[in-house]
């Protein structure tokens, strides 16, 4: 599943079981929306408000001149004590604003006088003291101090074909305004039999996945450092259980399962969840509180669909069967008893073909029970292996043109 999706999914089916954490998501950058004319309904009709700030929306700058640009017409107007500047213009005039910061030229995309409400707009300057600030930061030595699992680190978890795809969000936290490097190691173990372990998204310098070993290397910058981490979990009947512990704080538990069949989801550190679409799926969101660093998350999710292995047992013993009797008669029969069940073991292995060219075809074309579509192919396989085995245990090419069958 892509990064984006997963984020996108996570907002919103979390929202709807009330999480704290999805209150937590950042603002965007504010130069994002300079420059980009909003029209709004709080205003006093054909009126133009133009905001000044610098960096972020804390910082207005008063007193600043803004050269409004109408129908080729120029006018200064300067900015209040909130960092505004407002103007009434003619509906249907051509609007541009522009002011200069400090030899920064900022300006607004041109946009058309409205005759009803009024529009709305953001110019940025650059907080050239903060980008140094931060700079400054960078070169500083890294301090000892802590990480916390914050803001979007979620558990997602896909149940498909007997096995589950997992994937571990990590938004790993640093508060304070310096790098830190924590006490102990940012570094975890995956649940039993997790296999295919492998950095979805993350800083490749710091993350290593060995096997089951996740290691996160500091230090960490201030703000949230995001590792996504993705394996496969095999399922056990019709039960996948998670065991993990983390080696940091988690501000707050989010869980998303998908359902599949009658999935159910429970967990003693959950205390609400709800079914949502998402998709075109439906995905159980669940959602709890703190968990300790070192704590396991325990998760177990039951109802999936799985596949009996009596069925492939039995056929797997017929085959068997049919494989022994082959060289026995080979050894034991007379040429004619042989060249009997050569005839048998050639039907046998004719229909059996044909069967398996069936079920691909039905497959294909979206036919019949599609959960039922491994677990016969492999079936029909194990049997025509054995056919096959059979018939080379009496010295000849299994195929009456002389050429070896072929089952892909």
């Amino acid at each position: 599943m892509r990064t984006w999706l997963l984020r996108a999914l996570t907002v919103a089916t979390l929202a709807a079981v009330g999480t704290p954490a999805v209150a937590q998501l950042q603002m965007p950058d504010p130069k994002m929306m300079s420059g980009i004319p909003r029209p709004v309904n709080d205003l006093p009709d054909r009126t133009v408000s133009v905001r000044v700030i610098r960096g972020d929306l804390a910082n207005n700058l008063p007193n600043q001149p803004v050269e409004f640009i109408v129908d080729g017409q120029s006018q200064i107007v300067r900015t209040n004590e909130s960092g505004r500047a407002e103007l009434v213009v003619a509906a249907g005039a051509k609007v541009k604003a522009v002011t200069t910061v400090e030899d920064e030229r900022l300006e607004t995309q041109e946009f058309t006088g409205p005759a009803q409400g009024g529009v709305r707009l953001l110019l940025v300057a650059t907080d050239n003291e903060k980008d140094a600030r931060a700079a400054a930061e960078a070169a500083a030595p890294a301090a000892d101090g802590i990480v916390v699992l914050a803001g979007d680190t979620r558990l997602v978890v896909e149940p498909d074909e007997e096995r589950a795809r997992v994937y571990y969000l990590l938004d790993i936290t640093n508060n304070a305004r310096v790098r830190v490097n924590p006490k102990a190691p940012f570094e975890f173990e995956l649940p039993t039999g997790a296999g295919g372990a492998a950095l979805m998204e993350g800083p490749q310098e710091q993350v290593n996945v060995v096997g089951t070993r996740v290691r996160v290397q500091g230090p960490f910058a201030p703000g949230a450092t995001f590792v996504q981490i993705g394996f496969v979990l095999p399922q056990q009947g019709d039960t996948i259980e998670i065991e993990q512990p983390f080696p940091a704080n988690m501000e707050n538990l989010g869980v998303i399962v998908k359902k599949v069949g009658d999935a159910k989801l429970t967990s003693p550190q959950l205390s609400r969840q709800q079914e949502m679409p998402a998709g075109g799926q439906i995905y159980i969101a669940a959602a709890g509180g703190a968990v300790p660093a070192s704590t396991p998350i325990q998760l177990t999710i039951t109802g999936l669909p799985h596949y009996s292995p009596w069925p492939r047992y039995t056929a797997l013993a017929l085959s068997i069967a049919v494989v022994l009797a082959g060289v026995w008669f080979g050894r034991r029969s007379s040429p004619r008893a042989a060249g009997e069940l050569r005839k048998q073991l050639l039907a046998r292995r004719e229909k059996l073909f044909q069967e398996l060219v069936r079920l691909e075809n039905d497959h294909r074309r979206g036919k019949g029970d599609g959960s039922r579509y491994a677990p016969r192919r492999e079936e029909l396989l194990a049997q025509l292996e054995h056919v096959y085995g059979a018939l080379e245990s009496e010295g000849a090419s299994p195929d009456p043109a002389g050429r070896p069958g072929v089952v892909a």
